[in-house]
């Protein structure tokens, strides 16, 4: 069977990422990305509100440095680039949910193994930040940027350093483009260089389940064309339509993992500064706008935004990135009915962490608003009910549309994450499938 190239079809009980064509996986992808990225639009807030600006700027810090060697190294392995040179770092820079393509627009100059540069044509963090002085941007350019790049760096090469030629503040006004940083190893033959420290979180996050679960890739392309990985040259305009069916499956899933570890990272920083109950309501509400807001985006790159029947719901939850990758959550969606489905999680990595930093440490009996903000997107009279003792699942809700409920009101979470002009954001397709 030929691959989707949308899902405005029937739905399929038996689709997967491998089911959808090139074009499809290239939006998916891309959406995948952003959801990771703004995941903090909503957790940080928060944080703001319970701990107060300090916490804001540490906690912004400590998850990236915890999680973003990790997935460095996991999509540097994924797509066969792994190396310790320049070169490295910009492809991980193209491919994580730090710098999501087109949102992070990052432009790129290779001079050699050693050193390079990159710019940013247009910088969606930047464009939120800005509208509120000079101090915020200095937090996230400055206080923020300077610890977490080199976290990210010092995956690749313990010595690999990112320092900034110019940044925001802008002076003058409008300046572009807003920053300019040079890559480079510092190794200094004189000795006096010392490697990079990693943050001590750093190993309780490579110690969990999601940061050594396997991706299942499919045996071969379903479609030809595109790259088999990313071992070739460093492309300075890659994009995602330049990869093959197989390593777009791979890709989706990796990126998955990178939104779970950087939550794991985020609640771990919670749990330490209090306890783990305040990790559980802070990952629900994490949870909850995120998954809201993406369950609105995916809808429209994959041709089901006019649709908010039972089956429109049935397809968000299943290619939602929170509940890939399959081989960490086992997660399954049936129709049930014409208004109804049934959504299942069966005993899986997800549920086996043994700890409060996960989403899915704050599932149980009763209703989850993060499931509920998912189908709502869709169709605002649709509800998640609990089903007691599901047959063969871990946990099961059957998802209703009754058409004499009143309408979900938009949860305040997803409120948070709308602030973020990544919240509207519409990609471009700036390349054609290569062959």
């Amino acid at each position: 069977m030929s691959p989707k190239s949308d899902y405005a079809g029937p739905f399929d009980p038996d689709a997967s990422l491998a089911s959808f064509s090139r074009q499809a996986l290239s939006h998916l992808g891309r959406e995948y990305l952003l959801n990771g990225h703004l995941q903090d639009r909503v957790g940080l807030p928060l944080i703001a509100k319970r701990f107060g600006g300090d916490a804001y700027v540490g906690v912004s810090i400590e998850e990236w440095m915890a999680a973003s060697p990790i997935y460095s190294k996991r999509m540097q392995r994924a797509l066969g680039f792994e190396g310790d040179s320049v070169e490295t770092v910009f492809k991980n820079l193209q491919l994580e949910i730090g710098a999501p393509q087109q949102f992070m627009d990052f432009q790129f100059r290779l001079d050699s193994p050693t050193y390079g540069e990159f710019w940013l044509a247009h910088c969606g963090a930047l464009m939120d930040v800005e509208p509120f002085g000079e101090d915020r941007v200095k937090l996230m350019c400055h206080d923020i940027e300077d610890p977490t790049f080199d976290a990210t760096a010092a995956a690749t090469h313990p010595f690999m350093k990112m320092r900034p030629i110019h940044r925001p503040p802008r002076s003058p006004a409008g300046r572009f483009p807003a920053c300019r940083w040079s890559v480079f190893i510092d190794d200094d033959d004189g000795g006096t260089a010392t490697p990079y420290e990693q943050h001590a979180n750093l190993a309780i996050v490579a110690g969990s389940k999601i940061a050594n679960v396997a991706i299942e890739a499919p045996a071969a392309s379903a479609e030809p064309g595109g790259w088999l990985d990313y071992s070739g040259p460093f492309d300075p305009g890659m994009q995602l339509e330049d990869l093959s069916h197989r390593a777009l499956v791979v890709l989706a899933q990796e990126v998955a993992v990178q939104s779970h570890l950087l939550a794991r990272s985020f609640l771990l920083c919670v749990s330490q500064r209090e306890n783990d109950e305040v990790a559980r309501d802070l990952a629900t509400s994490q949870w909850t706008g995120i998954a809201a807001l993406t369950a609105e985006r995916i809808r429209r790159p994959l041709g089901i935004e006019d649709d908010d029947g039972i089956e429109a719901i049935a397809k968000v939850f299943q290619l939602h990135p929170c509940f890939h990758p399959r081989s960490y959550v086992d997660f399954r969606v049936e129709i049930t009915g014409p208004r109804s489905a049934r959504i299942a999680i069966g005993d899986c990595p997800a549920l086996r962490e043994g700890d409060a930093l996960s989403w899915f440490a704050t599932l149980g009996v009763a209703p989850h608003p993060a499931l509920d903000a998912i189908a709502s997107r869709v169709n605002p009279r649709a509800r998640c009910h609990p089903v007691e003792k599901p047959e063969g699942a871990a946990f099961a809700w059957d998802v209703v549309i009754d058409p004499n409920a009143e309408p979900q009101p938009d949860p305040q979470e997803l409120k948070l994450a709308r602030i973020s002009r990544g919240a509207a954001f519409q990609f471009e397709q700036r390349r054609n499938l290569r062959s």
